[in-house]
């Protein structure tokens, strides 16, 4: 790549990881909002649980305080786009935790994947099983010898394993210090 390439590939590059991180400050904007509106609801809960006559003047700028922060969270909320799940929207309103939609579709997508690699491992081992069948018919001595070769590999990974303290699984034992 020549300079002028060079050049342009960092200024894309730049870019991308600019536009993420004002994707996230922005998001971080949003989420400051929420929270400076959750302590002031928080507080004009607290002065119309208290209120007197006297206290009137504080309620009215809390309540002001509470439409203009609404206010700037409507504005910022413009500024990101996130999408969110119906599923998720109706958990919440079910009074359900909204996690339970990422651990539905983790779980899904890993048990899915899980059954297709499965398939496929299955398919692998009843072709090499269909080979052998058909290269002992052709070839009866060289299976043998392989068949031979493969139990002298398997005895001697099995012994290099015990003789290096490791479980079957690939874990090490490990000794416990009384």
């Amino acid at each position: 790549m020549d300079q002028a390439q060079n050049t342009i590939a960092g200024i894309g590059g730049s870019n991308e990881i600019s536009t993420v991180d004002d994707s996230k400050e922005k998001l971080n904007q949003v989420i400051n909002s929420n929270q400076k509106t959750l302590v002031l609801l928080h507080q004009l809960k607290l002065t119309v649980s208290s209120f007197t006559p006297a206290s009137q003047l504080d309620l009215l700028q809390r309540l002001n305080s509470l439409v203009m922060e609404l206010d700037n969270m409507a504005k910022l909320s413009d500024k990101c786009n996130i999408q969110v799940p119906m599923e998720v929207l109706n958990l919440i309103d079910d009074g359900k935790n909204p996690d339970e939609f990422t651990k539905n579709v983790l779980n899904n997508s890993c048990i899915a994947r899980n059954q297709v690699t499965k398939g496929k491992t299955d398919a692998f081992k009843g072709l090499r099983k269909h080979l052998l069948e058909e290269l002992e018919q052709t070839f009866p001595n060289e299976v043998d010898k392989y068949r031979e070769i493969r139990a002298c590999y398997a005895a001697e990974a099995k012994r290099l394993a015990q003789s290096q303290s490791v479980l079957p699984n690939g874990d090490a034992k490990v000794k416990s210090e009384l």
